[in-house]
């Protein structure tokens, strides 16, 4: 029988899960269909879902989101069993106020110039879904109910606590 997940409207939920992740895996779409990823810093996400990623507007990424706006992010903190997928759409934002306002000097080992420098831009993401697994279960507990299935045959089965669907 299938398992039932849990969908929710609730944005505030996904944003949670993910505020302390700062690096996401970005994937975007090459004019080829080729799926192409790479790590992302994440800014302070916004309560309304809003994910803002710096990037130089020479690359190829930006090249690959105006082509093809849909992106997803994949988050993970296997510390905490905590894995977060995002589907949604990205824009490009040059908008010198909105760099000026995300901007913080760490960002100077990427962009030694600084916000003033023409070539930084912003990927704006706005989330059309959200899916996340949360499973804060004790080590302990995951190791006894994997060797458990180990010496009965049967499928283990930690699963998540809280697996849910998000559709803002």
């Amino acid at each position: 029988m299938a398992e039932q997940i849990a969908v929710s409207h609730d944005i505030s939920k996904l944003v949670d899960k993910i505020k302390d992740i700062r690096i996401a895996m970005m994937t975007t779409v090459e004019p080829d269909g080729t799926l192409h990823s790479r790590p992302m810093f994440t800014h302070e996400p916004e309560a309304n879902g809003t994910l803002w990623f710096f990037t130089e507007h020479d690359s190829k990424k930006i090249d690959e989101v105006q082509r093809d706006r849909r992106i997803n992010l994949g988050y993970s903190k296997p510390e905490d069993n905590l894995y977060v997928a995002i589907s949604g759409t990205a824009n490009v934002v040059t908008d010198r106020a909105k760099i000026k306002e995300l901007w913080t000097e760490s960002l100077r080992g990427w962009f030694p110039k600084g916000q003033d420098d023409p070539n930084v831009a912003l990927l704006k993401v706005t989330i059309d879904m959200g899916e996340f697994w949360d499973s804060p279960n004790a080590t302990l507990l995951r190791a006894y109910t994997y060797a458990k299935a180990v010496l009965t045959g049967e499928t283990y089965k930690a699963g998540p606590d809280e697996h849910a669907i998000v559709k803002p």
